[in-house]
């Protein structure tokens, strides 16, 4: 065997390269990372706050009314400390003094005080006297510090969207590997074919009058009376089934999603954000009827929340193929905005406002009786039970069928809550000795009746 002198040599000159290498790049990390800490540290040793400490304070204490660059409930803060030293003569002492008393300074009639508590709208500031002068420091380094840019992300298209990862094999190469084998498999059906015709004039025989001796198939089949009779017993079950079956859907809306004036992503708000059901739809704890929320409650909210920044994690694949991206929820609050006359470069209201056309989801017969507060107050039942996992939808839809027969089976599967609620102590104790039972059901309870649904 002949023997490689060098072998050896080129892989140890690779493994010390390697090794050089990875050092190297150790080196300049540590560097990068000393040289943003001196950074730091020379910024505090003069006086500085600390901008990473200062956007968390921020986001505590001031997010809710201001932002760093457009009017909220309150002025925008973006060089605030730098701005008021060259516009009002105001130095950094006046700041700590404004933030930690801000109504004291203004019952004191200090001139600036006064002026921007006119300007908005007499909406007076938080007092913070809990915060520290080091604390202002660092909130303020962060509304002088220069946005951070994100980093760039792998974009497909002209649209900017962030491209999802290779699915592997794409669709189109599994679809043209089927048209190869179906291809193949028509080749070796049509040589088959061709050699036992070969073999079939080879021994005589005609094939075109074995074809004439057969009877046609539709001829056999109708003179087999047997066959008739089974096949038209078979048709008219067949029809009967599939009209009972469509019938039995009619006023069955079970799926229904309607596309609506402004597009409200459940799954954001009682989903990520964890907002209860009940705090826009407040009528169901007293109500028959669950209602539609006003313009007003998401005001609330979206006076302050202008924009959708997104989940940490970014948007899932699936949000990005249907168009779910931020800048489609923020052209919805948009919508909102213009529909109950939000002007919002001068935070105020115009009295200019447009009814939003709802699109009704969930709606029961006339001669149907539902109380909501008789369910969800007294009964306690949970709205994912007859609405389904609403924080997971996208969009609103009808998750269950809402018919009679489901009705009545929840009536009588479901056990009659009486912890706590004196009005069913009497009647669940009678009732029980009834039945012979610990728990009653609904449907023991009267839950049957008909008069307690139709009227």
């Amino acid at each position: 065997m002949k023997k490689v002198t060098y072998r050896d040599q080129i892989s140890k000159v690779l493994g010390i390269s390697l090794v050089v290498f990875l050092l190297f790049s150790v080196s300049l990390i540590a560097q990068d990372e000393a040289v943003a800490e001196a950074a730091v540290e020379t910024e505090a040793a003069a006086g500085g706050g600390d901008p990473v400490k200062g956007k968390s304070l921020f986001n505590q204490n001031c997010a809710a009314c201001h932002a760093l660059n457009r009017k909220m409930t309150g002025p925008a803060l973006a060089n605030v400390e730098a701005r008021l030293a060259e516009d009002e003569g105001l130095d950094k002492e006046w700041l700590y003094a404004w933030i930690k008393n801000s109504p004291g300074m203004i019952k004191s009639g200090d001139a600036y005080a006064v002026k921007i508590y006119n300007e908005y709208n007499q909406a007076a500031m938080t007092a913070f006297p809990t915060l520290s002068n080091q604390d202002i420091d660092d909130i303020l380094a962060y509304t002088a510090a220069p946005p951070s840019t994100p980093p760039p992300t792998q974009v497909g298209g002209a649209n900017g969207l962030v491209a999802p990862p290779s699915p592997g094999i794409s669709n189109e190469v599994i679809l043209g590997a089927l048209a190869l084998v179906f291809g193949l498999l028509v080749f070796m059906l049509m040589s088959v074919n061709k050699t036992l015709q070969r073999v079939m004039e080879a021994n005589g025989v005609n094939v075109e009058e074995e074809r004439e001796k057969r009877l046609p198939i539709w001829k056999a089949f109708a003179k087999n009376q047997f066959l008739v009779l089974v096949t038209a017993i078979f048709l008219l079950l067949a029809s009967g089934y599939f009209a009972y079956g469509w019938m039995m859907q009619v006023g069955v809306d079970q799926g229904y999603a309607p596309i609506q004036p402004i597009h409200y992503s459940h799954k954001i708000h009682a989903g990520d954000n964890k907002i209860e059901c009940k705090y826009c739809h407040s009528s169901a704890r007293v109500s028959k009827h669950s209602g539609i929320p006003s313009l007003n409650v998401c005001m609330n909210c979206h006076k302050s929340i202008y924009e959708y920044k997104g989940n940490p994690e970014g948007p899932s694949r699936e949000d990005l193929a249907n168009g779910y991206t931020n800048e489609f929820y923020t052209g919805e609050i948009k919508k909102l905005y213009a529909a109950v006359g939000w002007d919002e470069e001068n935070q105020k209201y115009t009295g200019e406002s447009t009814p939003v056309e709802w699109v009704r989801i969930h709606n029961l017969p006339d001669f149907a009786y539902f109380n909501h507060s008789q369910h969800v107050s007294v009964a306690g039942v949970e709205c994912q039970t007859c609405h389904g996992p609403v924080e997971e939808m996208e969009i609103m839809y009808q998750y269950s069928p809402l018919t009679m027969g489901w009705c009545i089976n929840c009536h009588r599967e479901t056990n009659v809550k009486v912890e706590g609620n004196e009005y069913y102590e009497k009647i669940h104790a009678e009732l029980s000795k009834k039945y012979g039972v610990e728990t009653l059901t609904a449907a023991q309870m009267g839950g049957l009746e008909c008069g307690k649904c139709h009227y």
